[in-house]
């Protein structure tokens, strides 16, 4: 991606322009709403980038992630692809490549036998510690000159705007 800061300097102008043609455009929210999309997509961007030499999308890390961090280890498709954002037919995808590559595995529910549920195996585990620490550095290098209770605002604010977006989603069903 190219330079942030450039970036958003030639957005804050483009919305400048806009908003004196189209005086009700709500110009603050466009601005925080096109800086998240930048933000969000240079971080992907980034992750994306780390995660090629493991031959891992941030779509399949992600589902690692998920099976990781949880206490037993699985979770069903459907969980799987909410907790992603992705559709079914694209999570299939996901799961075959991890079967494939031994990193999970897919089982019958002891519970219910119809249920699927998906594991992460041992070298799933092994491959998310290999990844994840060498990450840490950017990630608090992403965060330098911000203090503690800058964080946990930006936390509280982004918590706040994803309540909204919630609501927002109800709304349009």
């Amino acid at each position: 991606m190219a330079n942030l800061t450039k970036c958003i300097n030639m957005m804050d102008e483009g919305i400048g322009r806009v908003s004196m043609v189209i005086p009700q455009m709500p110009s603050t929210e466009a601005r925080l709403s096109r800086l998240m999309l930048m933000v969000g997509s240079s971080l992907e961007e980034d992750l994306e980038a780390k995660l090629k030499p493991h031959n891992l999308n941030h779509s399949d890390f992600l589902t690692l992630m998920i099976l990781y961090s949880r206490p037993d280890g699985h979770s069903t498709p459907g969980e799987l692809c909410e907790f992603t954002s992705q559709g079914a037919t694209n999570m299939t995808r996901i799961a075959n490549a991890l079967v494939e590559r031994g990193l999970i595995t897919r089982r019958a529910g002891e519970a219910d036998r119809r249920c699927v549920l998906i594991h992460i195996t041992a070298a799933g585990r092994r491959l998310v510690q290999k990844i994840l620490p060498p990450l840490f550095p950017r990630i608090g290098a992403m965060f330098a000159g911000f203090s503690e209770a800058d964080k946990r605002h930006l936390s509280r604010l982004l918590r706040k705007l994803a309540h909204n977006l919630d609501q927002l989603s109800k709304e349009a069903v």
